[in-house]
């Protein structure tokens, strides 16, 4: 089975080209605030120019305005929405409706009781995101390094398309393959030097660590 791979909250060149030198599937960047990530939506257009043809280039925002998701649009042409708030089914509807792209709605989950969330959004959202929850007292939705008991995602129903987010890195990427068996993964803060900080070398090394555990599952 194919591995789509995506490197979040990307904002420089060298970090870029990284991620694709990699064989990333997605590249993600990030129109939050308050996130040490966060990209104007015109350097997002510049940085996703490189990534043309390439990656899929993901426009990530928590519950943003109307006129904002309009602004990101227009300047960085992005090709897929990821929506990381507490956006309802009927606002993922409309959103597609409006711009006329897929969309990724992220939600956060600790237990598997959390899945049930899903299911209202069965047949709207393309893709899912699951990520841990945020550390009490966080301002973040995602990127915070913590992840969850990822044996939970074993039970979901095998059609649920969705990227594993929250705490990986290159040390426990491969427990991460072996107990939920993803048909994607995500990756921001475990290849970063400090928060906001994308190491080259980190994206490079995440990489060499999945290759390794797909050849040891293949073996």
């Amino acid at each position: 089975m194919a591995l789509d791979i995506k490197i979040c909250g990307l904002k420089t060149d060298e970090a870029l080209a990284a991620a694709l030198a990699g064989g990333a599937s997605h590249v993600g960047f990030i129109f939050f605030a308050k996130s040490p990530r966060y990209v104007e939506p015109s350097e997002a257009r510049r940085l996703r120019q490189a990534a043309q043809g390439k990656a899929t280039a993901v426009a990530v925002t928590v519950d943003a305005s109307d006129a904002f998701l309009d602004e990101i649009v227009a300047k960085m042409h992005p090709d897929m929405l990821q929506l990381h708030g507490s956006e309802t089914p009927e606002r993922v509807a409309q959103l597609k409706a409006r711009y006329g792209l897929p969309v990724m709605k992220a939600l956060s989950v600790s237990e598997a009781a959390d899945l049930e969330r899903i299911k209202p959004f069965i047949g709207i959202a393309d893709r899912f995101l699951f990520d841990a929850k945020p550390p009490k007292g966080s301002e973040l939705p995602g990127g915070n390094g913590v992840a969850f008991d990822w044996r939970i995602l074993a039970g979901l129903d095998a059609g649920v398309d969705y990227m594993l987010s929250g705490g990986l890195n290159a040390a426990n990427i491969g427990d991460a393959l072996r107990l939920a068996n993803p048909p994607g993964i995500d990756i921001s803060s475990g290849v970063e030097s400090a928060p906001g900080v994308k190491d080259p070398a980190l994206i490079e090394q995440f990489f060499r660590a999945v290759r390794a555990a797909r050849d040891n599952r293949a073996a």
